[in-house]
């Protein structure tokens, strides 16, 4: 007799969730592609779950939340589901260990153990006292050779100073690589004004400006989460915290020139600011120019 009771119906994968919200969206994988900048091989193995073919879990994970954000689905749900499918758990593991009570017939007798303790505390007092009396002199000696080969000891030499690495050189031809540390929105135009790529990098998620670029130019109001990579060169932050920046050109030679302006201005500011606090009349002793005066005296 066949069994024609219900059966339960396996939750698809995360891989499968995402293409049936894509079809939903009536949207190709390529779109997607485009729209989030990840790469197509690996939305590919994100929908086949082909592990394998992704990079480590931090960014994979990435690339699955931002795919999810596109197709309206709850990204860091998704983002969990992903992790556990891929076989990654969290948490601490203890392991236990039972407790044996000791052998009576192995503790030694009471008694003994006193015994044992009060011969220990005699044998240790007459240590104290013996050298006490007759390490004297053996301390005082070996002081006086201390010292004597304190005094002898040729100077050390400093070590020579490390000579300076030159950076490495940049040309226009080297690839420009912008990396997130934090979520960032930013977009990259044409000087023209024709737009390269608009949206957000997620942490670790990395944008290549397109090296046909004629003169790409960066706009972004958290320059602070934004590092550059020319090259096998990488500059710092491409500025402060909260100061919109605008009309940056992301070609490697003009990066290079910025970062150095700014380090130029950075220590043009820091010399003013030594030399002002210097010149005040207040600088020296604390006493202002009034009370520097000699008073008139009063007729």
């Amino acid at each position: 007799m066949k069994d024609t009771g219900p059966k339960e119906t396996p939750h698809p994968g995360v891989g499968a969730r995402l293409a049936e919200a894509r079809a939903a969206l009536g949207l190709e994988l390529e779109d997607i592609a485009e729209r989030t900048r990840i790469p197509l091989r690996h939305l590919n193995a994100i929908e086949t779950a082909n592990w394998k073919l992704l990079p480590a879990t931090t960014y994979a994970a990435g690339f699955v939340k931002t795919y999810a954000r596109i197709v309206g689905l709850d990204a860091d749900a998704i983002g969990a589901e992903f992790r556990t499918e891929r076989g990654e758990t969290s948490g601490i593991q203890i392991e236990y260990t039972p407790f044996e009570p000791a052998d009576p017939s192995r503790v030694p007798p009471r008694l003994l153990a006193m015994i044992g303790l009060g011969a220990a505390l005699v044998f240790a007092a007459l240590y104290l006292v013996w050298r006490g009396v007759g390490g004297y002199e053996e301390r005082a000696s070996i002081a006086a050779e201390t010292t004597t080969q304190t005094e002898a000891a040729p100077p050390v030499a400093p070590p020579p100073a490390p000579e300076p690495v030159a950076p490495p050189v940049v040309t226009a031809s080297d690839p420009v690589v912008l990396t997130a540390t934090e979520p960032v929105w930013l977009q990259v135009s044409e000087k023209d004004g024709a737009t390269l790529y608009m949206g957000q990098l997620e942490t670790g998620q990395s944008y290549t400006v397109p090296a046909d670029a004629k003169d790409p130019r960066l706009l972004t109001g958290r320059p602070q989460s934004l590092r550059a990579a020319i090259g096998t060169r990488t500059l710092p932050a491409l500025g402060e915290a909260t100061r919109t920046i605008k009309d940056v050109s992301l070609k490697g030679p003009a990066l290079i020139a910025r970062d150095a302006e700014r380090a130029r201005a950075a220590a043009a500011a820091t010399a003013a600011a030594a030399a002002a606090a210097a010149t005040r009349p207040d600088a020296g002793n604390g006493a202002t120019p009034s009370e520097n005066m000699a008073s008139t005296p009063t007729p």
